[in-house]
C-alpha cells in the first residue's frame, strides 16, 4: 500500500461541505434596492439563475437544504431540493440583514436623504446601525453565525446546501476566512452565485467564491 498522502487525510477527515448560494436577481434590482425583511419576488432571470443552480448541483449528495425564509430564497432552495430527497428548512435567522428606516429605499434616496447617517456608517461598518432599528453586521454576525454553527453541529460529517442573502453569505465567508467584520463589502456576491467551504476538524477551506 502507498503512502497516504496530507491532503487524502484532509479528505477523510472533513466534517461539513457548505454549498452556500444567493438569492437570484430581485425586481427593481437595476435601481440598486435596500430590501432587507422586506419580502420581494425575483425577476424571470432570477428564476432561471436559480434553475440553473439546481442543475448544477443536481448530483451532490446534500443531507438537508436551508433557507432564509424570505421568499426569495426559500423559493430558490426549493427548486434546488426538487433534485434531492431532504428537507428543506427555512430559517428567519438566515433572513438578511435589517436596514430599519431604510428598507425598500433605493441607494440613491438613502445618499439624498440620509448624508449624516451614510458618513457616520462609512466610519464604523461593521458596527453601524441604520435609523429605525436597523441591524449593524456586527448584529447580523452575531444572529446568523449561531445558526449557521447549529446547522453544521447538526449536519456534523455531512454536506449542506444553504440559499441566504448578500450580507448573509458575506458574513459567513468572512467568519470562515478569519476576516474583520469591517471587511466583508471586500468579498463580491452577484446573484445566483455559489460558494463552497470546506471544514475540516482543525482548519476551513473556501474552494470556491462567488462562482
Amino acid at each position: 500500500m502507498g503512502k497516504v498522502r496530507f491532503y487524502d487525510l484532509k479528505i477523510m477527515e472533513r466534517t461539513n461541505r457548505i454549498y452556500l448560494v444567493r438569492h437570484g436577481q430581485v425586481k427593481g434590482h437595476e435601481k440598486i434596492p435596500i430590501y432587507g425583511h422586506t419580502d420581494v419576488d425575483v425577476t424571470d432571470i432570477g428564476v432561471l439563475q436559480l434553475e440553473k443552480m439546481a442543475d448544477r448541483l443536481r448530483l451532490v449528495e446534500p443531507a438537508a437544504i436551508y433557507a432564509s425564509d424570505l421568499k426569495r430564497a426559500a423559493a430558490g432552495a426549493r427548486r434546488i431540493g426538487a433534485y434531492h430527497n431532504v428537507p428543506v428548512h427555512c430559517l428567519p435567522e438566515l433572513r438578511e440583514m435589517y436596514f430599519g428606516d431604510w428598507e425598500g429605499a433605493t441607494l440613491g434616496q438613502i445618499i439624498n436623504d440620509y448624508p449624516e447617517e451614510v458618513e457616520k456608517r462609512k466610519k464604523d461598518l461593521a458596527g453601524y446601525g441604520c435609523p429605525g432599528g436597523g441591524e449593524s453586521i456586527f448584529r447580523l454576525s452575531r444572529r446568523v453565525i449561531p445558526a449557521f454553527e447549529k446547522i453544521r453541529a447538526e449536519q456534523a460529517g455531512k454536506d449542506v446546501v444553504i440559499v441566504a442573502h448578500g450580507g448573509v453569505n458575506r458574513v459567513i465567508l468572512a467568519h470562515a476566512l478569519g476576516l474583520d467584520l469591517s471587511q466583508v463589502f471586500n468579498i463580491q456576491q452577484d446573484y445566483g452565485c455559489l460558494n463552497i467551504i470546506d471544514y475540516y476538524p482543525d482548519s476551513v477551506g473556501v474552494q470556491l467564491m462567488n462562482g
